[in-house]
């Protein structure tokens, strides 16, 4: 069984740049490189990853991308880019041509405009990346849902998933709003759903095994096991644990499915979605 995480990070820490990584999070007010993830991956007979934009510039994917240049382990990048600058067909014309570069996310759920993924020069950088099959990442908080369905029905021949399973509020189990807009946003078959970053959402010191349950029933009845992929959102989940506590909530809900299935989940769906080349 081939095994991917399909959503981390990589960062020179920066206190300005990375202003969100507050005093709350101190535990990540450091540098992660891919060093410091390989052995982890090696640990845990991880095979490769993702590498996911955590900073709003071109900087940031080119600096991605001369990190998976380097470290066969890295697979791909979902780096960014400017979706709403006039020229972005000229942009994406110069990232076409590395291979490892296999799409581009916004950071929506930090936006003042909650309905940002509606803009007509939003929705035209999108329709820019479908030539190029370019894959997009939906990071959302709960109330952009409603938001994200009317603007994954617009673009039926694109890729998308929603990272970290939409960050529902697990702290306070939230459950109901949340679980009627994943189900809607679901039945859109080109939208898939990342597993990863769930302890964040949860109290980071008192949060058990259970409380995830709720939440991973709905996302694996409304996606099916063909349209979830397992990630860690490393370094971040450093915060509420780290890898192996991440893996351990995924690990106990997933040992109930088929072979086929765990295959699926843990390393396929990715390998698809992305259309990974794991020899690359």
């Amino acid at each position: 069984m081939i095994k991917i995480d399909s959503h981390q990070h990589f960062w020179k820490f920066d206190k300005v740049r990375d202003a969100w990584i507050d005093s709350t999070m101190s535990v990540i007010q450091h540098d992660f490189m891919p060093e410091d993830l390989e052995q982890i991956l090696e640990k845990q007979l991880i095979d490769g990853c993702i590498a996911v934009q955590a900073d709003q510039s071109e900087a940031e994917t080119e600096f991605l991308l001369d990190l998976a240049k380097k470290h066969d382990f890295i697979k791909g990048v979902v780096g960014w880019v400017d979706l709403r600058a006039d020229d972005i067909g000229k942009r994406l014309e110069h990232f076409k041509d590395f291979k490892k570069l296999k799409g581009f996310r916004h950071v929506l759920q930090g936006e003042a405009d909650r309905a940002l993924m509606l803009n007509p020069q939003f929705t035209k950088g999108i329709s820019a990346l479908k030539p190029h099959d370019f894959t997009y990442d939906i990071l959302i908080f709960p109330d952009q849902l409603g938001y994200t369905h009317q603007f994954v029905k617009t673009f039926g021949g694109h890729r998308f998933v929603i990272d970290h399973i939409a960050k529902p509020d697990i702290k306070n189990k939230n459950i109901e709003k949340w679980a009627n807009g994943i189900r809607a946003i679901a039945k859109n078959e080109n939208v898939w759903c990342k597993v990863s970053g769930m302890i964040t959402e949860a109290d980071w010191y008192n949060w058990v095994l259970v409380d995830f349950e709720p939440y991973l029933d709905i996302v694996f009845e409304a996606f099916g096991t063909k349209r979830v992929m397992f990630g860690s959102d490393w370094p971040v989940c450093n915060v509420a644990g780290g890898y192996q506590q991440m893996l351990s909530v995924v690990k106990n809900y997933t040992a109930k499915l088929s072979v086929d299935e765990q295959a699926m989940f843990w390393g396929q769906n990715a390998i698809d979605f992305y259309k990974l080349d794991l020899n690359s």
